[in-house]
Formats: structure tokens, C-alpha cells, sequence
């Protein structure tokens, strides 16, 4: 925990400075969520093809969905949501596309467990 997962059009791949954004994320959730250090962990999946509405050319997305065990008020939620947009927007160039970015957090159900070896 917590749990996070960066979905994004491949045609970010050379704009998307994911290094960066992920040590800024992983600050912002340390910060806002009281999330340990050493348990941030993400994952970044390219999407080879996006569409946004009728249109498959020149529309990049990028969506941030953060898992955390229960108990985060809506405003810490919220905060850190507000946060992660913030945070995208400075860690991807203007590249001639327009950005479509957004996050989410949730709660990670119950069943959650983990394994370190």
C-alpha cells in the first residue's frame, strides 16, 4: 500500500518524464496520505491506442488510480487527487497534443494482501 497504477497513451512515451512524476507522487502520498516511504509502489502501462470521441489522433490520456488501505477522510482524497492532476501536468510536455489527465484514489477492499520476499 499503496497501490498505483498510471495508464497512458504510448504516444506520451517521450513527454511523460515518469521517473520524475513518480517520485513527486510518491512525496504528495507520503505527505497528504501518511503513506510509508518504502511502501509506494507504481506502475506505468502504455496503451498503444487511445480515441477520444471520434477522434484517434492527437488526444493523449492519462488516468492515475492510487489504492490505499481504508480509512483516508474525502478531503485527504480529494487533496491527493488534486495533487496527482497537478503533478501530471508538470511532468509531461506539450508535445502538440491535447491531455487529457485524471486520478482517482480508492480504498483497496478488505481482502488485500501482500507478499515481499
Amino acid at each position: 500500500m499503496p497501490q498505483i497504477t498510471v495508464d497512458y497513451s504510448a504516444i506520451l512515451a517521450s513527454a511523460f518524464d515518469r521517473a520524475g512524476f513518480a517520485e513527486a507522487l510518491h512525496s504528495a502520498t507520503i505527505e497528504i496520505a501518511a503513506a510509508k516511504p518504502e511502501a509506494c509502489k507504481t506502475q506505468f502501462r502504455p496503451s498503444a491506442y487511445t480515441v477520444v470521441g471520434h477522434e484517434d489522433e492527437g488526444h493523449a490520456v492519462v488516468h492515475v488510480t492510487i489504492g490505499l488501505l481504508a480509512g483516508r477522510t474525502e478531503e485527504t482524497r480529494a487533496r491527493l487527487t488534486e495533487a496527482v492532476v497537478e503533478l501530471l501536468t508538470k511532468h509531461i510536455d506539450d508535445d502538440g497534443f491535447v491531455l487529457h489527465a485524471s486520478a482517482e484514489v480508492r480504498d483497496l477492499d478488505p481482502s488485500y494482501r501482500k507478499a515481499e520476499r
